[in-house]
């Protein structure tokens, strides 16, 4: 079998949901340190030195305590309350960042991610130049430290980003598009349909950029991202919806660049899949805190 050219399967997706980093702490920590679903934030912690035991309670999605005894680093992509226990003559040394990802809970990455990602910092390859530039960084005070370090987290998060893609299975990433994304053949249709939404995009069109039968793309589809392609680029039409929508773009315009007759089609298509009309679902989101 002929090898496929190598593509982009994430810009497509990170210039359209763009994931923001701020610098929370840099550091020893002693003691217990909390935070709080509440708070509304993503985390990105990384366990330079010492050991760590980390709780979550009363939650079901991931083990109620967990310890690290190496360099780790640890992505909460949505707010998920966790508490730190750290030794308190001995400490830990870390270097953490708050993480927003634009439109919240409507953000396809953050969904499709498990609720906690847990990582030896020697499994991320490519990973130790923008930890060594990091924690330089975060060292010492100097001009610009703060908006230096957040752009090297959001460099740090993406370089996550491309080891998930090849390796779903044992970061615990359910059936979705970051599975599909890692399937060569159906990240060729995927990157495509996130490249150009608006497209008429038949089965047989879908499966013809992944080099695949009708058939067989259509099985495999459903088997690896867990729903079937046109459920998945209907998915996918409406997360721009949102996103646009919350940018204040009107909706005869986003009709057009996503694929509808016109506004109505979209307005109908919004409403089945999201359960409101585009109006009302703005304004409700409105009314939720965006970071």
């Amino acid at each position: 079998m002929q090898a496929l050219d190598p593509i982009d399967r994430l810009s497509g997706v990170l210039e359209r949901f763009r994931v923001h980093a701020r610098l929370h702490y840099s550091g020893p920590m002693c003691g217990l340190d909390h935070f709080d679903a509440c708070e509304g934030h993503g985390y990105l912690h990384v366990l330079r030195r010492g050991r760590l035991e980390v709780s979550h309670p009363g939650s079901r999605e991931v083990p109620e305590s967990m310890r690290f005894d190496e360099p780790t680093l640890l992505l909460y992509p949505r707010p998920f309350t966790h508490r730190f226990h750290n030794p308190p003559s001995e400490g830990s040394d870390f270097t953490c960042a708050r993480l927003h990802f634009e439109g919240g809970s409507y953000n396809p990455l953050a969904r499709a991610l498990p609720a906690l990602i847990a990582l030896p910092l020697a499994r991320v390859s490519g990973l130790e130049l923008a930890l060594e530039l990091l924690f330089s960084e975060t060292d010492r005070v100097r001009c610009g430290q703060r908006l230096l370090a957040d752009r090297i987290f959001e460099v740090v998060v993406i370089q996550l980003m491309r080891w998930l893609l090849d390796h779903p299975q044992e970061a615990g990433v359910r059936p979705g598009f970051i599975t599909g994304l890692s399937d060569p053949r159906l990240a060729r249709a995927l990157v495509a349909m996130h490249d150009a939404p608006g497209e008429p995009w038949s089965l047989e069109r879908m499966a013809e950029r992944a080099g695949m039968s009708r058939t067989a793309f259509a099985n495999t589809f459903r088997e690896v991202v867990g729903q079937t392609p046109a459920d998945y680029l209907s998915d996918w039409r409406m997360a721009l919806a949102q996103s646009r929508l919350r940018e204040g773009r009107p909706i005869k315009i986003l009709a057009d660049e996503l694929g509808y007759a016109n506004p109505s089609a979209l307005s109908r298509a919004f409403a089945a899949r999201v359960g409101m009309s585009p109006r009302d679902w703005l304004a409700r989101a409105s009314a939720e805190p965006d970071d």
